[in-house]
């Protein structure tokens, strides 16, 4: 089983996440932040991942962050040397007028290009740059290229919401099993 769990405790934060890449998109999620917990549920259900985390701390950017931490390090743990799996996954994704694209290559070498093209300066109860740094934490802590962007829309929960659905089907993929790879998809031979 692709499974792991992770635990960050600090003097700001105290979080625990555990995922299973083979579920089915079964959540419990309670940070304190709604819509955090919104997109992290929206992540578990689309990307079939399984997510148990709980979070709790002094301040939002404080938990917003380490929630990014743990869960992208749960993820890369899980994935273990990450032999076999299909490592690309990309998917344009929308949510009713807001268009979104994902791409992921979980290749070990962390980049994330986040563009989330809102208009207002917070989507519900968490600002935009948070949500970006959520993102970046996220994908640096996976170890991953992780390229988010909205194409279109104009309602910015939309575009957020897309964006996160977006993410979610192409972790999906990426994490997949390929029947035909033999070993790390990778020509060098390692991640």
């Amino acid at each position: 089983m692709r499974a792991a769990r992770m635990e960050r405790k600090t003097a700001e934060t105290s979080i625990e996440a555990e995922v299973n890449l083979d579920g089915k998109g079964v959540y419990s999620v309670a940070t304190g932040i709604k819509f955090l917990d919104h997109m992290l549920a929206t992540l578990s259900k689309h990307s079939l991942i399984d997510i148990n985390l709980r979070a709790e701390g002094d301040l939002r950017h404080h938990i917003i962050e380490d929630v990014g931490i743990v869960l992208g390090r749960a993820l890369s743990e899980a994935l273990g040397e990450r032999r076999g799996i299909k490592r690309f996954g990309y998917a344009i994704t929308p949510m009713d007028e807001a268009l979104a694209l994902a791409a992921v290559d979980l290749v070990k070498r962390p980049k994330p290009v986040i563009r989330l093209r809102t208009k207002l300066d917070a989507v519900e109860d968490i600002p935009v740059s948070e949500l970006a740094h959520f993102l970046e934490s996220f994908a640096t802590s996976l170890e991953a290229a992780v390229h988010v962007r909205v194409l279109a829309g104009g309602d910015d929960h939309h575009k957020v919401e897309a964006a996160f659905k977006a993410l979610a089907l192409a972790l999906r993929q990426a994490i997949e099993q390929d029947p035909r790879r033999v070993g790390v998809p990778s020509t060098k031979g390692s991640m």
